[in-house]
């Protein structure tokens, strides 16, 4: 099962947010701040940022978030997949690829374009996202962080 993260979510939420920047799916952590304001946007409105719990068997078996921007390459919505957390003991059972097909049908006719990014040494995902004909970039991403 997928669902919305609720208010009542928070302390799950926070919990799989700091295990999953301190994986190695990702390049770095974030600060507990980052993660509050996160969670705060997406209660606020879900007119940027939605995300989601993933269930199997009735227990929590990982996370998801998706960021909402316009983009000019395609002329509409683009959802990015900013994060994807399946917990270890629920890895190999077919949960990423439902989770895929969820938000694929859910935004069937308003999403011109489905982007994620993933570190080179994850190929565990990167197989799953080709197989989801998700294709690889030759873009370089630049940041420049305002305090």
């Amino acid at each position: 099962m997928i669902r919305r993260i609720t208010k009542n979510d928070k302390e799950l939420y926070l919990n799989l947010a700091k295990e999953f920047y301190s994986s190695d799916a990702v390049l770095h952590s974030i600060s507990d701040e980052c993660q509050e304001n996160t969670f705060n946007e997406m209660m606020r409105s879900d007119d940027y940022l939605v995300g989601y719990i993933i269930e199997h068997d009735e227990k929590c078996a990982g996370y998801a978030m998706l960021a909402k921007t316009f983009s000019p390459e395609v002329g509409g919505l683009c959802i990015w997949i900013e994060e994807i957390y399946i917990l270890e003991g629920f890895q190999g059972k077919g949960l990423g690829t439902e989770f895929f097909n969820f938000i694929f049908k859910e935004f069937n006719g308003t999403a011109k374009r489905f982007r994620l990014e993933a570190i080179k040494e994850n190929q565990g995902a990167i197989s799953l996202y080709e197989k989801l004909e998700f294709e690889g970039l030759d873009y370089m991403q630049m940041v420049k962080d305002e305090n």
